[in-house]
């Protein structure tokens, strides 16, 4: 897998969308590991400069070691949790929020290709980038993206037509293929178009029809003048 880095105009280097989420999770761990270590140094401390007069108890000590233990078992357990969690997005949709070093958050969406670790986190491969497996925020059907997507485009398309009154010949070819595209949806996909787009479909539809008419009309009116003129002069002639 290749890699490509992008730098700005003040000749700084730029960190992708994959590199933030993995520097996120490794400052993460580096702190998590440091409070680990401060843990044991303070107790080897007590144990080291205890008052001798008043030592602490036996009881105590392994009161703070099976404290000390049941947070790595808590850990160890969120780890196997996150690696199996990793492990069951392969193939799957899934839509993702990570953070860059100023703080703007970035969405990506696609399909899990397959799934790495590193130090004991999981990341996930997403055309060819790698993100932490906390960063993903769902999981979505590929149906509904695909049935979402449809309905989305045929009402942004639809809210480009001039009002329903203003309806001219030029805006007939779009309303025809508006029409279609709903037409050759299924069941599902049709619950996707609220009930306002298409009643607002459904009244260019008719719309496109009575300018049709006018027109067949006004082609009809012109071919019988024609006609008249034609036969106005070779009578005359």
């Amino acid at each position: 897998m290749s890699s490509i880095a992008y730098v700005n105009d003040k000749g700084e280097f730029l960190k992708t969308a994959s590199q933030e989420s993995i520097a996120s999770q490794v400052s993460s761990k580096s702190t998590s590991d440091m409070n680990k270590d401060t843990f044991l140094q303070l107790l080897v401390a007590q144990m080291k400069y205890q008052d001798p007069l008043e030592p602490t108890s036996n009881t105590e000590y392994i009161s703070q070691y099976a404290t000390f233990t049941q947070v790595e078992e808590i850990q160890n357990m969120a780890k196997s949790m996150e690696l199996s969690r990793a492990s069951s997005l392969v193939g799957q949709e899934v839509m993702i929020e990570t953070k860059d070093d100023n703080g703007v958050t970035r969405s990506v969406q696609g399909k899990v290709d397959y799934v790495t670790y590193e130090n004991g986190k999981a990341y996930v491969s997403i055309d060819e980038s790698l993100y932490s497996v906390s960063d993903v925020t769902s999981i979505v059907d590929k149906k509904y993206m695909d049935a979402y997507a449809l309905a989305s485009n045929l009402i942004s398309r639809l809210s480009d037509l001039p009002v329903v009154n203003a309806v001219s010949e030029k805006d007939l070819q779009e309303i025809d293929a508006l029409w279609e595209i709903y037409n050759k949806m299924d069941d599902y996909q049709k619950t996707f178009v609220a009930s306002d787009a298409y009643k607002a479909l459904k009244e260019y539809a008719e719309r496109a029809d009575v300018v049709r008419e006018r027109i067949k009309e006004y082609e009809a009116s012109n071919q019988a003048s024609e006609e008249e003129t034609a036969t106005e002069d070779s009578t005359s002639i």
